[in-house]
């Protein structure tokens, strides 16, 4: 628990020293905005003095009388009318300073300042006046909605007119050792908590805070207040060192603890009934803060089973794991049969669940809880291939009510490596990411409009990310996390110490159920699965399949017009004689320069450059060069096509007979 206890002997510092300075430089020149009223009330005494001297002898002091009642009561018509803005007391209180100056100074211009009773007045009634106007001043520069003494309502003011909220209040509801929880009142029907949002680093600047300083969410109860959370981003800067597991030998259905959110609280995820994508750039720490993170809890505990691929890195990132997986593959025959193995079990294990009485997997019904992790996706789906592919996205449907949860690790979820039906289905955790752009297809709406901004970290902070999944309090989806770093004495990532901590909780050492036993490959015979190592269909193969499904085509299948002449027929047995007048020839065909993967790839690529350009619409001869340059068949590229229209990426004018860009850009 040393992390723990460190991040507790850090104070929260809300604000940069810059900030404190104006505060504390505001609180020594508080005198001055006390002094006002003891400095006009003199300058009220001579005025009388003077008018007695003029006027206050003779005729001279009756007109005097009439013309400065009459003054006094214009005046104090004019300052209850232009105080109409403030609360009745302000307007009442200024009303009534004016109409008292001006009856004083009407009584002393008659009397003169020496009578008794003018004087009494002038002292009794300054000090009275005055000190109100004191009191006045020092509750509204201290109270916010709390009604208590706020800095953070004090600072708030002196710049919010420069961001555009003018009209706006924010105070304190509660200041801990690590954060400010505040509330913000928006002017009714002016602003709404999205244009708060969105100003989020005006506001930050305005203050005088750090970047990151800002995590704003909607009152749910309240649409024009908005809830603000205040927390210092420059506490995260260091790495936080794993404290070890938060809750041994319970259930995956308790939350695991992958790291910190940036107010010191921890973070407390729950795995099951959510599929999870963990996004962000080389260096981000996805695979060292995220997966380790994430795996070093879940595999403490007793009712999950973890099985995982990584086809790209291999043993690098989940090697030292190894022991505590149920199966981990590593070659793309290994990942196929993995994927297949799992959904074989998926219906046994379904009905196995409604015989029981289950609708969904919960703790203690009898069953492992399955966790999937797949780290470089893009690579494993092309390693499915298409068949793969819709077996997997069956997979990802179905598996939540069974009892499993898919992760999914990737650089960048664009529809060209993260199918769009998939995306949909996925919680977030973002880390950091190159530019805004990138990191759209990392984080949910909801993120985005809370102001979330990743590419503020790129690779500079590894494990610093954003969480948004089910369980994630709605105030917390925009604020930092940053998950625990597994570092050894030279800062580099420690394999010895994630390893040693997998061999002490063993896959071994689980007791699973039958339809798990089947994947991991202790059962034989009676689940209907293929037995782990079995080879599954190869490139090669599955290039065969897909040519031999092309070689069913033929161009009857797509004709749609009427014979021009019927009188010319042929059967396919009648022989073809040769023209005397042609040369001999000979036909061979070109030597395809990509596979049916890279072919698959490249179309791809060729239809998110179009949309990047604005191109509307393509015909399928327009992709000629990709299936050509594959050896393969116009029917490929139009199946490749039909998926991406049942996908919703792509759709077909059927008057122009042309492909329509429909959403490239926001699917991908």
């Amino acid at each position: 628990m040393a992390a723990k206890n460190t991040l507790k002997s850090t104070q929260l510092a809300t604000v940069d020293d810059a900030s404190w300075d104006r505060f504390k430089a505001a609180q020594a020149s508080k005198l001055a905005t006390l002094a006002p009223p003891w400095l006009i009330w003199p300058v009220v005494a001579g005025i009388g003095h003077a008018a007695h001297t003029l006027w206050g002898t003779g005729q001279g002091a009756a007109w005097s009388a009439m013309g400065l009642t009459l003054g006094t009561g214009v005046l104090s018509g004019v300052t209850w009318l232009v105080s109409h803005t403030r609360g009745i007391l302000g307007r009442g209180s200024a009303t009534v300073t004016t109409f008292a100056a001006g009856m004083w100074v009407t009584s002393c211009s008659v009397a003169g300042i020496g009578q008794p009773v003018v004087t009494w007045f002038f002292l009794a009634g300054g000090v009275t006046v005055c000190t109100g106007w004191n009191i006045r001043t020092v509750i509204r520069a201290k109270t916010g909605l709390s009604g208590v003494t706020d800095p953070l309502a004090f600072l708030f003011d002196q710049g919010k007119d420069s961001t555009g909220l003018d009209g706006a209040r924010m105070a304190t509801v509660k200041a801990g050792e690590r954060k400010i929880e505040a509330a913000m009142a928006l002017p009714a029907g002016q602003k709404t908590v999205g244009d708060v949002q969105k100003k989020t680093e005006h506001i930050e600047g305005a203050m005088g805070l750090p970047p990151g300083t800002l995590s704003v969410a909607a009152d749910t109860d309240r649409a024009d207040r908005a809830k603000v959370t205040l927390s210092d981003p420059r506490i995260m800067r260091a790495p936080i060192p794993w404290p070890g597991p938060s809750r041994p030998g319970g259930s995956i259905a308790e939350p695991v603890r992958p790291g910190v959110w940036q107010d010191g609280d921890d973070v407390a995820d729950t795995i099951p009934g959510s599929h999870r994508q963990f996004m962000g750039k080389t260096g981000s720490g996805k695979s060292i803060g995220g997966a380790w993170d994430y795996l070093a809890e879940i595999i403490t505990r007793t009712d999950v089973a973890v099985f995982a691929a990584d086809i790209t890195k291999g043993e690098q990132t989940l090697g030292p794991l190894r022991p505590a997986l149920h199966r981990f593959e590593t070659t793309k025959q290994g990942v196929r049969s993995l994927i297949n193995d799992i959904e074989a079990q998926l219906k046994p294990r379904t009905d196995w669940l409604s015989a029981r009485g289950y609708v969904n997997w919960e703790p203690g019904c009898g069953l492992a809880y399955w966790v999937l992790w797949l780290e470089e996706f893009p690579d494993i789906g092309d390693a499915l291939g298409d068949k793969g592919m819709e077996t997997f996205l069956r997979l990802l449907k179905a598996v939540r009510s069974a009892g499993g949860t898919i992760v999914m690790s990737l650089q960048r979820s664009d529809w060209t490596q993260m199918p769009t039906i998939a995306r949909g289905q996925l919680a977030n955790m973002c880390f950091g990411v190159a530019n805004s752009h990138d990191a759209a297809f990392g984080l949910s709406e909801a993120q985005e409009d809370a102001g979330a901004r990743p590419e503020l970290w790129g690779s500079s902070q590894p494990g610093m990310a954003y969480l948004d999944a089910p369980g994630i309090p709605i105030e917390r989806i925009a604020m930092p996390l940053r998950t625990f770093a597994w570092l050894d004495a030279s800062g580099k990532p420690d394999t010895a110490a994630i390893a040693a901590h997998a061999a002490e909780w063993p896959a071994t050492g689980k007791t699973v159920d039958e339809f798990t036993a089947a994947i991991t490959g202790n059962a034989t015979g009676t689940t209907g699965a293929r037995p782990v190592g079995e080879p599954g269909p190869t490139d090669d193969a599955r290039d065969d399949a897909e040519s031999d499904a092309d070689e069913g085509w033929s161009a009857a299948d797509d004709l749609t017009t009427e014979d021009p002449d019927p009188t010319m027929t042929a059967d396919m047995d009648d022989p073809i004689e040769d023209d005397p007048d042609d040369e001999e020839w000979e036909f061979t065909r070109p030597e395809p320069t990509m596979t049916a993967a890279e072919a698959r790839q490249a179309l791809r690529e060729r239809i998110a450059a179009w949309a990047a350009e604005g191109r509307e619409d393509f015909t399928t001869a327009d992709l000629s060069d990709v299936w050509t340059g594959a050896g393969l068949s116009r029917q490929w590229a139009q199946n490749q096509i039909r998926r991406l229209r049942e996908q919703g990426v792509l759709g077909y004018d059927d008057d122009a007979q042309r492909h329509l860009l429909l959403a490239v850009s926001d699917a991908a």
